[in-house]
């Protein structure tokens, strides 16, 4: 499930799975360089750091809650006045 809703001056997002979960002591490690909670799994681990450190220079804040045996939802938000300069005008 994917979402967006506009909260007292910041737009907030998220993306909601129904997968495995993440246990909640690895919830500030997901979002480090080339953090990988299982290395059987392919990629980099970059993924989620990137994401954090983008959200965090334009002014938002990144986060995960999630249920083990139930999923996850990533969110984030940005702040309303920096969305709509940049939607109005694209660097």
């Amino acid at each position: 499930e994917i979402g967006v809703e506009n909260r007292e001056g910041e737009i907030y997002f998220f993306v909601r799975d129904n997968g495995i979960g993440i246990n909640p002591k690895h919830h500030e490690q997901i979002f480090g360089l080339f953090s990988k909670l299982d290395p059987k799994i392919d990629g980099s681990g970059i993924g989620l750091g990137i994401v954090k450190r983008i959200i965090e220079v334009h002014g938002g804040k990144v986060w995960i809650e999630s249920e083990l045996g139930k999923g996850s939802s990533f969110y984030f938000t940005l702040p309303e006045d920096k969305l709509s300069a940049n939607i109005r005008h694209p660097h």
